[in-house]
Parts: C-alpha cells; structure tokens; sequence
C-alpha cells in the first residue's frame, strides 16, 4: 500500500503531456492490426516459418518492433521518471523520437514483406537511428537515478540488451548483401536472446515491481528474492552470448535456459503474492493476459530446451518462436489494458468530484472481445504450427485482427473520455430583457 501511494503521488507531479505516451501506445495499436493482417495475408508460409524475407517477417517484426517495442518506449518515457525522479528528456525529443521510430517500423516491415533488400538496409536504419536515440534518453535517465534501485538494475539490463539487439540486427540486416559483421548463426541467437528474454523481457519484468503492486494496492515485493530473479536473468543472458558464439553450446545452452526459468519462476511468484495480498487482489481479465504471458515465456524456455538437445519435431522453431512472442504480447496488452485508462485518468479534466476513475475511462466490452479473440487467435495459431495447416494459420489472422480491432476501440474510447471536459461551472441563466 505505501508503494502505490508513493507511486501516485509521484506520478502526478511527474506527468509527461499525454500526447508523449498515448502517441506511442496509439501507433502500437494500429501496427497491432496490421500484425494480423500481414499473417492473414501470409497465412501459406506461416506456420513452417523458419526465416527469411516475405510476409511471415514482416508480421513478426510488426508485433516486435511495432507493438511491443513501441508500447515498452512509450511506457518508459513515462513511468522512468517516476521510478528513478528524474526526467527522461524534453517532450520535444520524445516526439522527435517518435516521427523516426513510427516511419523507420513502417519502412523496415514493408521492405520485409515485399523481399526488398535494399528498402531493408534503409528501414533498418531508420529504427537503429531512432532505438540509439531512445538508448540515449534512457541511459541520461539512469545515470541520474535517485530511486527504485531495483527497476533501474532492470532499466540498465535492458539498456545492454538493446545495444546488443542493435548490433546482432543490423548484421542480420547487412547479412542479406554479404556484409554481415557477425557469423549468421551467432548473430540469429544473439538476436532471439537479447530481444525477447533481454530487451523486452527486462523491461517488462523491472515495471511490473512497480505496476502489479499499485493496481493490487499492496506492499512491495521482497528485496532479496527479487534481486535473486534479475542476477540470474542476467547470468542467463551471459551464458547465452557465450552459447551463441560457440563456446560450449550443448552445455551452455541449457544452463542459460535453466536460470532463465529459475528468474521467472522468483519473479512470477512474488507478483502472485503481492496481488494475492493487495486490497485489491481480482484485477480482471487483463491480468489474466498477464498470467498467460508468464505461462508462455516458460512454455517457450521449455522449447528453447527442446531445440538446444535437438528434439525431433519439424516445425520445433517455429513453435518457440509463436509461444516466446505469443507470451510477450499476452503481457504487454494485459499491462496496456490497465494502463491506459490509469494514465487517462490523471490526465482528464476534473469535475466537481476530481478527475476520474480508471475504471469510468475502461470500456469493458472491447476489452472481453478483444481477450477472446486474442486467446482463440494464439490457440489456433498454434494448431497451425502443430499440424502444419495454412487454414488454420489464416483463421488465426482473422480472429487476431478481429480482436485487434476490439482493442483499437478501448483505446480510442479512453482517449475520448480523457478529452471530454466535465462542465465545472453551471450556465448561466437567461435573463429577461426589461
């Protein structure tokens, strides 16, 4: 309970204009969409995808660099302040970041799905441009951090991630004119790695000892556990760098797996407890969302096993690869689903009775449309994957993009009760003319 009151009375001091987050978790949204189109488009060669250039890419890195990326950058620039009592950068440089991030996304995911190597270099340079300049916010605000040494720990994890993610990115990139600066095999691992279990995973992982507490209103989670789960992230990462550029993979391979499994079984339990032990414990089906993403990140670090002792199954990568980002966006849209109307709150208009509440600014039935369907559409993905099926991969589409759109209306109906103004003072009467 004191960490959400200490939260909330900081976040109100440390508001960012709404414009700053809202444009990027609204830019998230619509390439949420497009995700599911693109699979729907590409349903033929989904469920076998192992890589290269088509429309099966460009769907994954819609929903990597589009939805969770953008979501995860626009979450930071606003809940960092709050965390460390610093300011991330002037609004300014926020949206500057934002007009190179959306178009260079927008750029890279076309150039992906219409196999155009050159259009690619370009796009992904655009991203690498706008990634280092949010890198740079990031490391500004953590160099000065004053507070929650915990999340800033995270905050610098991830900081390493990205840059690791940058460099493995762009020799993948360079990869496709002959120019790569790293071998294939090692720079794919390095990528997979540090993008979903370091980057966004980090990330996701440090917000949530601030986020599950305040909207569970209960105590902070234990120190110790919680600095157990992050060194053993990080040591997993270590081990994984050193697996993939062929030190002892066989056996470093599945040690990374195992400390990755051990710090998100530390984590999960202790966000279990402090929801469980809130005032407010039943925190509705976003947090359902948020249960499934954990259950996906281990079912997909139990795939990643499987792939390291070369299980016999065909399609084994492509199941890792549905499961690992299935989880995170499970995650991120259960967390953006309480966020948003959390943030609009602060920033309505007050009436007589003060700003508000979240739960006014909610639209519950977008949300349950949206929750099935998100949950029919990774279920039937990964049937698809399972038997191989093409129909089975375009019905995913379908329903995803159905459930994208349901998601597409919370969003906007938040944003336009954010904007409507309560009439503070009654109108005046008319008065007769004498």
């Amino acid at each position: 309970m004191a960490l959400a009151a200490t939260f909330l009375g900081n976040a109100r001091s440390r508001l960012l204009p709404a414009s700053i987050p809202f444009r990027f978790f609204g830019a998230a949204v619509a390439f949420h969409l497009l995700a599911w189109l693109a699979l729907l488009a590409g349903a033929a060669a989904a469920p076998s995808f192992a890589g290269g250039l088509g429309l099966p890419l460009a769907a994954l890195h819609l929903v990597t660099l589009g939805v969770l990326v953008m979501t995860a950058i626009g979450a930071s620039l606003q809940l960092l302040p709050v965390a460390t009592r610093q300011a991330v950068g002037s609004p300014r440089a926020m949206a500057a970041l934002w007009w190179c991030y959306v178009p260079g996304v927008a750029l890279l995911t076309t150039a992906m799905a219409l196999a155009q190597p050159w259009l690619l270099a370009a796009g992904a340079a655009v991203v690498v441009l706008a990634l280092i300049g949010y890198a740079l916010l990031l490391a500004r605000n953590l160099l000065a951090a004053k507070g929650m040494a915990l999340v800033v720990v995270h905050g610098w994890a991830a900081l390493a991630s990205l840059g690791v993610l940058l460099v493995s990115g762009l020799s993948l990139a360079a990869d496709y004119h002959g120019h790569g600066i790293i071998d294939r095999a090692s720079a794919l691992g390095l990528h997979v790695a540090f993008a979903g279990y370091g980057f966004m995973a980090l990330l996701v992982l440090g917000f949530s000892y601030i986020l599950i507490p305040m909207f569970a209103l209960s105590e902070s989670p234990a120190q110790r556990p919680a600095w157990a789960s992050v060194a053993a992230a990080v040591s997993a990462l270590v081990l994984a760098a050193m697996a993939a550029f062929g030190t002892q993979p066989a056996a470093l391979w599945p040690a990374a797996i195992g400390l990755g499994l051990a710090a998100l079984g530390v984590h999960v339990a202790l966000m279990v407890r402090a929801q469980r032990s809130g005032m407010r414990p039943k925190l509705g089906r976003p947090f359902v969302l948020v249960r499934i993403g954990w259950a996906g990140l281990a079912a997909s670090l139990m795939a990643a096993l499987a792939l390291a002792l070369d299980a016999r199954f065909a399609r084994l990568a492509s199941l890792f690869g549905v499961l690992l980002i299935g989880a995170l966006l499970s995650l991120l849209l259960g967390m953006l689903s309480r966020i948003v109307p959390f943030l609009a709150s602060m920033h309505a208009a007050g009436g007589k009775r003060g700003p508000p509440l979240p739960s006014a600014l909610t639209a519950e039935r977008p949300l349950a449309v949206h929750f099935g369907c998100h949950l029919t559409a990774l279920a039937l993905l990964l049937a698809a994957v399972a038997f191989d099926s093409a129909g089975l991969a375009q019905a995913a589409g379908a329903v995803g993009a159905a459930g994208a759109l349901a998601f597409a209306r919370f969003f906007m109906l938040a944003c336009q009760r954010m904007q409507a103004v309560p009439a503070l003072v009654p109108p005046p009467v008319a008065t007769r003319r004498v």
